[in-house]
């Protein structure tokens, strides 16, 4: 039994009823999240003009005088706060249904994996409600700005609402997640996939990764694509630093494989072998361990290691074997040489032999 089945209860079902209880548990905790998404759905209706009037603020302050947005179909002034309601539901609601993807996947977790996943989903809900608040505080007014003056002066600027809704939601999204990068960052390295130094040496990349976001997320224009560029590249930056730290506090990766030792020969895997325990007659530990812990792993190199131990110890086993056989390999030596030595001390015996 490994280190995973331990973990979990033993007295989860098995096999189709296991998989059944699943499907049953998921069932439950979507309802859960649909009901809570529903509940602040019906809460927030009553407040969906107020909603729209805060979400259009920073649009409305760079409107030309006697101007506002317009609603080109005719259920739009109704269904856009509807929607609007729908999604700020839905926003609200992010840290119960991390909570319930949580409480889901836990069951299947090391104890080491539970008690670092709660940190990180807590981290992740943050960052992306600062990311929303960072669009909604400091990119709109320099997106509206700059497009409310870049068309001619003599085309009236009166954005559509269902045009501007989708725009803001899409931005909200966008930040929310691209502000999941320190967390990304740290998991990656946590987990022993990269290390903050090949993180470091590919910054050049990461660098390129964030302005192509900003290019894709964010109105063509260069001032809003540095917007989102820049905090990408900072963040990129805060997991690496937060990544060492966490390194030196640990020691190494927190989530090793289920084969893999602990460096004190304890844990799955691990352990003295049989010849001693302790002292002198304990061996150190496995070479596959070390190996597996190397930053610049080379199975060419492993193989080739495998390949001469192997010879070697097939050149050995014969004269081991030879050693352990002197005497029948003397006696065969007497044999042809002549008569064995007691007839020859017989034949001098004889008196006709002086």
């Amino acid at each position: 039994m490994n280190q995973r089945n331990a973990d979990a209860t033993t007295d989860e079902p098995s096999g189709l009823a296991g998989f059944v209880s699943h499907l049953v548990e998921l069932r439950n905790r979507l309802i859960k999240s649909v009901a809570v998404v529903f509940v602040l759905f019906l809460a927030l209706f009553p407040f969906r003009n107020e909603l729209f009037r805060f979400l259009s603020e920073p649009l409305s302050r760079f409107l030309p005088e006697d101007t506002s947005m317009i609603a080109v179909q005719v259920a739009s002034t109704f269904f856009i706060p509807l929607k609007l309601a729908g999604f700020t539901a839905l926003f609200l609601a992010i840290p119960f249904l991390l909570y319930q993807l949580w409480a889901f996947i836990a069951p299947g977790l090391y104890q080491h994996e539970r008690k670092m996943v709660v940190p990180l989903v807590f981290s992740s809900t943050i960052l992306f409600y600062i990311g929303a608040a960072f669009a909604y505080f400091a990119v709109f007014p320099v997106v509206f700005g700059f497009l409310s003056g870049a068309g001619p002066t003599e085309v009236n600027f009166a954005p559509d609402i269902n045009e501007y809704l989708s725009f803001t939601i899409t931005m909200f999204f966008a930040f929310g997640f691209v502000f999941e990068v320190p967390v990304a960052t740290v998991l990656l390295i946590l987990i022993g996939v990269v290390t903050p130094e090949q993180l470091a040496e590919k910054r050049r990349y990461a660098i390129l990764v964030a302005f192509i976001l900003g290019a894709i997320f964010t109105p063509p224009d260069i001032l809003s694509q540095f917007m989102m560029a820049i905090p990408v590249w900072f963040l990129y930056e805060l997991g690496i630093v937060i990544g060492r730290i966490l390194l030196k506090r640990q020691g190494g990766p927190v989530l090793p494989s289920d084969d893999e030792p602990d460096p004190d020969g304890s844990g799955p895997g691990g352990g003295t072998p049989s010849g001693g325990s302790g002292g002198e007659g304990a061996a150190p530990a496995p070479r596959q361990y070390e190996t597996e812990k190397d930053e610049d792993f080379d199975f060419d190199r492993a193989f080739d290691e495998i390949e001469r131990e192997q010879q070697s110890l097939d050149e050995t086993s014969p004269r081991d074997d030879a050693g352990e056989r002197p005497a029948p390999d003397e006696a065969a030596d007497d044999d042809r040489q002549g008569n064995p030595p007691e007839d020859d001390e017989a034949d001098r015996e004889r008196p006709g032999r002086q």
